[in-house]
């Protein structure tokens, strides 16, 4: 269903797959994937997520991101919110140049911090037509207002042409992702329902999931932020939100209001399972998002 590729980011070669439905003749719309917080592209449940879109008729490119799995990148496991915003846009770059894709639809997908970063990249680079964010970490409080969009504009260059390097002061780490006991533990992700997750998809055969990170927050005028972006907008946006999510970064109430902000068509969808819930797969839960998922991108990009 799949062939292996591989396209340059920031100095680094980012590796992934490209989903194509058999025997097609036609120029496919696409979507690009890269997982969440650390996850990688191997039994962590994305790759089941490409499956349903590319049997509904898309092109799927699903990919490593920078420093993590099958992609290269030092730091290794470093996770830099405004380096994996770049990989994106120059995944977009790859696919464009590709002759079985129609570079006039592509479409987003991300899981928590990713869902974050495809709201931001969609708001900068309107080439995305349709952005899916399933529980996207969309910040623990609201950012400052935006009255004239000149925080927007702040970010934008940054984003296009800015020192996105973290220091020793900006960096949180090296600590685990998930431990079972924060006291005896610390761990970036806390809740038990993180563990549990990681547990069971992270350490099974070959996915190249560690059980370490480390993050960077660079010293930049405007911090990273997809609320400030969202009222920018020019894609279809579908939000998949967690009711109460446990995740902090994943502040419910901080999801909606960004979903309020955003421009038609748009689309919420308040989902049991919490922060992980989608993420189980064979589940009910999974079967109910993927197929919205995919109706939604059937109406707004195909």
């Amino acid at each position: 269903m799949y062939k292996n590729i591989e396209f340059k980011s920031e100095g680094a070669t980012l590796r992934g797959r490209l989903y194509l439905a058999e025997n097609n003749s036609e120029k496919l719309p696409v979507i690009i994937m890269a997982h969440g917080y650390s996850a990688t592209i191997e039994g962590m449940v994305a790759d089941r997520y490409a499956e349903v879109f590319c049997n509904s008729g898309f092109a799927v490119l699903l990919y490593d991101h920078r420093n993590l799995g099958i992609s290269e990148g030092e730091p290794r496991q470093q996770l830099n919110r405004w380096t994996q915003a770049r990989g994106f846009r120059d995944a977009i770059d790859f696919v464009t140049t590709l002759p079985e894709i129609d570079s006039t639809k592509i479409g987003l997908w991300g899981d928590s911090m990713s869902g974050d970063e495809v709201i931001f990249v969609a708001a900068m680079d309107h080439r995305v037509k349709t952005v899916v964010a399933q529980v996207p970490a969309c910040g623990k409080e609201l950012p400052p207002a935006d009255p004239d969009g000149s925080l927007f504009q702040s970010l934008k260059d940054t984003f296009l042409q800015g020192d996105i390097e973290g220091t020793s002061e900006t960096t949180v780490g090296p600590k685990p992702v998930v431990s079972f006991d924060q006291e005896s533990i610390s761990s970036m992700l806390k809740p038990l329902t993180a563990y549990r997750w990681f547990m069971e998809y992270g350490c099974r055969y070959n996915t190249k999931w560690i059980n370490h990170v480390t993050y960077v927050k660079p010293d930049v005028p405007t911090q990273f932020s997809s609320v400030l972006c969202i009222p920018h907008l020019k894609a279809a946006l579908l939000m998949m939100v967690a009711h109460d999510d446990e995740i902090e970064g994943a502040n419910t109430d901080v999801a909606r209001y960004a979903f309020n902000l955003a421009p038609e068509p748009k689309q919420l969808v308040e989902i049991d399972g919490g922060h992980f819930g989608l993420l189980f797969y064979p589940s009910a839960l999974f079967d109910e998002a993927s197929m919205t998922q995919a109706n939604f991108f059937i109406k707004y990009l195909k």
